[in-house]
């Protein structure tokens, strides 16, 4: 019997790099041994020995690589309903933020949960994401601003990979914001950079990620976590010119960050030296949104650099409350004008790349096995559809 899988009758968004729009096969088929691609082209074509693996017909269906969430915050406690009723009413996210709203709220509900109460909550997030056929997600710590509140949200970051069929990239984000009662350098000192060496150590940490903004961390600050993430052999990413310009976007690329992740405050050479060092542009509609910003990130200007965009969910229980990549895959385009094409491309490839994984995120031989398989005409459809899943199947490294 052969260990060989072939998906046929399908039209394939291959998404792979160079390949115009959507990289799309008519009247595709796909091989999958084990949790990888072995061959992809039209059926036709399909060679003589995959004669005797087994078929999967698909009908028709549009097979795309599998989404993925390469920003989101899903392990927290608690919900923030009433601080966005507040800036409903009037306050801004830093006037929140300052009257020990924002995300220290969230520090306090994280701290007194348990593990398992966590782990629970963030399960019933990742089920959400898995039923849109996400089969990668990055998982932030920040929550915590002590040792053993951020120790505990990356244990069950990295509990959830083993709790449910998705891969789970752990970041980081000690550099949040700066807990009250202290000052941001001997935050840093005492316990950011103390507890990303024991995160480390106990191989918890995937990569590192800060807040560089006027009401959290500074460039300099940053540049000093950064020097420890160098040095421990971890990449780093950073959210970066979300409500000002203050050089986090310049910074990122000085330090050759895998992604600069919200950017509506970015520049022209922002962008240049993005593409320079390779830093993906992650765009997160779903707090712009939310906050009722108005200012876009500069699209057109990372499309003149080639900088990869990458969009995610950003789900978090303040800023960007969204547990949808499709609505965000929408947004993108109904708010940064982004087309679908370029919408899957950053929920696929780009988003692949914002978290440094050159195995997925195209459909090649050689790639994970990672795919999902859509009730859908046209690849467009994913973005023109508000609050619709269209999800038939998903693959998981062969499996599904």
């Amino acid at each position: 019997m052969s260990d060989q899988t072939v998906l046929t009758d399908a039209r394939i968004a291959t998404m792979q790099p160079g390949a115009a729009g959507y990289g799309l096969i008519e009247g595709g088929a796909v091989a999958l041994r084990g949790a990888r691609i072995t061959w992809v082209g039209p059926e036709t074509d399909l060679p003589g020995e995959y004669a005797a693996a087994s078929r999967q017909p698909c009908e028709g269906r549009l097979v795309t690589p599998a989404l993925i969430d390469c920003h989101s915050h899903i392990v927290h406690a608690g919900h923030r309903a009433r601080e966005f009723e507040m800036r409903l009413n009037g306050a801004s996210y830093e006037e929140v933020a300052r009257a020990g709203g924002g995300i220290v709220s969230t520090v306090a509900a994280t701290r007194a949960a348990t593990e398992a109460e966590l782990l629970a909550s963030a399960l019933t997030r990742i089920d959400a994401l898995i039923g849109q056929g996400v089969c990668t997600v990055e998982i932030k710590s920040g929550y915590g601003l002590d040792r053993e509140t951020e120790l505990k949200m990356l244990r069950v970051a990295r509990r959830i990979a083993r709790d449910r069929p998705v891969e789970v990239r752990t970041s980081f984000l000690g550099a949040h914001a700066v807990p009250a009662g202290t000052d941001a350098d001997t935050y840093l000192d005492t316990t950011c950079l103390p507890t990303l060496k024991a995160a480390h150590d106990a191989g918890l940490v995937d990569a590192v990620d800060g807040f560089c903004e006027g009401i959290a961390f500074s460039p300099d600050q940053i540049a000093r976590l950064f020097d420890r993430a160098r040095a421990l052999g971890l990449p780093v990413k950073l959210h970066a010119e979300q409500l000002s310009h203050l050089g986090g976007a310049a910074l990122a690329a000085r330090y050759g960050a895998l992604s600069a992740d919200h950017l509506e405050y970015a520049s022209a050479e922002d962008a240049a030296a993005m593409a320079r060092s390779g830093t993906v542009a992650v765009l997160l509609p779903g707090a712009y949104y939310t906050l009722q910003e108005t200012r876009h990130p500069p699209v057109e200007a990372f499309r003149t650099a080639g900088v990869p965009i990458a969009l995610a969910t950003d789900w978090n229980p303040g800023s960007s409350p969204l547990g949808s990549v499709l609505l965000a895959m929408n947004m993108g385009c109904t708010l940064f004008a982004l087309t679908p094409a370029e919408a899957l491309a950053a929920t696929t490839r780009n988003s692949a790349a914002a978290l440094g994984l050159n195995d997925r995120g195209v459909i090649a031989p050689g790639m994970r096995a990672d795919l999902a398989i859509w009730d859908v005409e046209e690849p467009a459809e994913l973005s023109y559809r508000i609050g619709v899943n269209r999800l038939h199947r998903r693959i998981f490294a062969g499996q599904g």
